[in-house]
């Protein structure tokens, strides 16, 4: 493919060069995908408003998350197993949002490890967490984070338990992948991503070597998918919070009486997400979740988007409706598995340049004057 026009073109090429198994992890919803479907069929259902003969000469997609000056209020959401759509996929992603001057999060189910990722960077990244029944290992995960001076934690919520996927099932996905006939004839298809997984990580590196009697990769497999916590309560987040002691991001919100609660925690900010419709098939859309919580908590805590997010129009949309930031992940995990780092800086480049287009055509200047605290509406309800 020549030329890269859209985060679709992106995908279809990831398609093409990624392992079946791992580009259906990537590309996939738990049980009927409804939720999944309805992330991205709800975005494009919002209709922007076209405005006409207003100065959007030297316009900006500069804004803040957090404090944190950022090229466009977009940050790369935590996603697991990123190193296997691409060999070292998240030490390469993160260098590219640097870059491009915008957050990068790395997830507690990483293959590339928190110490790996801050050797290939200059800036501080984020760290995402999953709260797991070994509290020793929590403690030591914040840590190391700290030690890689990560500027904020995200806290993920809403995987207490896994939703079922059945597309993994049957592909019978695992890391490394298993050498069945089927995935070796899929690898064969594949050369360039097997040639560079030969001398890429191939692990869980944020758990590999510190889980006690856990150090193959099928007993750390099994350990993991028997620690996600189900006892996890608002109680636990106090305790997080004073093991780090920096900026916390509560990440799964898709409730207005869940929004109120995460508001009084002390965090700095609140993700809206159903976590890309993995968990919970048949609840609302991330955009449709949006409003309401902003219209509850706004004032108080920032709030973010997450889900569903291909195009920087998708990006406008969500900051009309109140966001002040978006997270992006299936987008972030194509353009990484369609061409590596390339891929990730092209993508960004196509969001922010959607972004700037539309913000010129519905006669906005400036990213952070749209929201529906201004007067200027950019769409059409």
């Amino acid at each position: 493919m020549s030329v890269i026009t859209c985060v679709e073109d992106l995908r279809v090429l990831a398609k093409k060069r990624v392992p079946k198994a791992f580009y259906d992890y990537a590309d996939s919803g738990s049980y009927t995908e409804s939720t999944y479907r309805a992330n991205s069929d709800d975005l494009a259902a919002l209709k922007l408003r076209q405005r006409v003969a207003i100065n959007v000469d030297q316009r900006s997609t500069r804004s803040t998350m957090i404090g944190q000056d950022v090229a466009m209020p977009v940050a790369i959401a935590p996603t697991g197993l990123t190193g296997m759509q691409w060999a070292n996929g998240e030490m390469l992603g993160a260098i590219a949002a640097e870059k491009f001057g915008i957050p990068f999060t790395l997830s507690t189910m990483s293959i590339c490890s928190i110490e790996d990722v801050a050797s290939v960077t200059s800036k501080p990244f984020w760290f995402q967490l999953y709260v797991m029944r070994d509290r020793g290992l929590i403690k030591s995960l914040i840590e190391r984070a700290k030690a890689a001076k990560c500027s904020a934690l995200v806290l993920t919520l809403d995987l207490q338990i896994l939703g079922q996927r059945h597309k993994d099932l049957k592909n019978g996905m695992s890391v490394p992948p298993k050498m069945t006939l089927a995935n070796l004839i899929d690898l064969a298809s594949k050369p360039g991503w097997a040639l560079r997984a030969l001398g890429g990580r191939k692990s869980f590196g944020n758990l590999a070597g510190h889980v006690k009697g856990a150090d193959g990769i099928m007993t750390l497999s099994k350990w993991t998918a028997s620690q996600f916590d189900p006892t996890l309560c608002w109680d636990d987040i106090a305790w997080i919070k004073e093991q780090w002691g920096g900026k916390l991001i509560l990440k799964g919100i898709l409730d207005v009486e869940d929004a109120k609660i995460a508001a009084t925690t002390g965090a700095d900010a609140i993700v809206v997400s159903n976590h890309g419709g993995r968990q919970l098939d048949g609840a609302a859309s991330s955009i449709s979740a949006l409003p309401a919580i902003v219209d509850a908590v706004g004032d108080q805590i920032e709030v973010w988007f997450d889900g569903g997010i291909r195009s920087g129009q998708d990006v406008l949309k969500a900051v009309a409706l109140g966001a002040k930031g978006t997270m992006i992940g299936r987008a972030f995990l194509y353009s990484l598995g369609a061409m590596g780092e390339a891929g990730v800086t092209r993508m960004l480049q196509i969001l922010q340049q959607e972004l700037d287009v539309s913000m010129a055509l519905t006669g906005n200047k400036d990213i952070k004057d749209v929201g529906p605290q201004h007067p200027h509406q950019t769409l059409t309800l």
